[in-house]
């Protein structure tokens, strides 16, 4: 009786750590996921032309360990960045690899044209913090242009494996 209870307890166990680990593991996002907001977020821009619903640390534009930001290739600086509003307005010359410290945007006027050259967008990989630290990870984002404005909208993965090529391949095929 009492190896049948000892069982069953380590039974939970296994079951509840199993469980906590697949809800930990949909705290992040996918570059699928990230394609498919990134155009949304692009699509909509283009339509409404409207930054300021970038800006909302609570709307739709931020999920899971990601968010959508925003650039304006016009002025060369971030438009919206829901969890660094601090950033909005900057200088995109001014925005900081978090490990290397060098320019994210060290030619912004080059970095906005390769951006509206390809349609299917592009990616980038530097390090940045994740929501909430301070240490920095690697990060890979996707760049789109939003049509008929001076915005390029981008979301990025947190990724230690993925590569810009294999995630190239995956935006332009969807």
């Amino acid at each position: 009786m009492k190896s049948s209870k000892v069982f069953a307890a380590a039974a939970v166990a296994v079951l509840s750590a199993a469980l906590c680990t697949v809800a930990v593991g949909q705290d992040h996002a996918t570059a699928q996921e990230v394609v498919a907001k990134v155009r949304e977020a692009a699509s909509t821009l283009s339509k409404t032309g409207d930054v300021a619903q970038f800006q909302q640390k609570q709307g739709p534009w931020v999920w899971k360990d990601t968010y959508v930001f925003v650039q304006d290739c016009d002025e060369k600086v971030v438009a919206a960045n829901p969890l660094h509003p601090e950033q909005e307005g900057k200088g995109l010359m001014s925005v900081k690899d978090a490990k290397t410290g060098k320019s994210l945007y060290p030619d912004p006027e080059n970095f906005c044209k390769s951006v509206k050259e390809k349609p299917s967008g592009i990616w980038r990989e530097y390090w940045w913090p994740k929501a909430g630290e301070t240490e920095a990870s690697r990060k890979i984002s996707y760049h789109l242009a939003a049509k008929g404005t001076p915005y390029v909208v981008a979301a990025g993965v947190y990724d230690d494996k993925a590569t810009v090529k294999e995630l190239s391949k995956l935006s332009s095929k969807e």
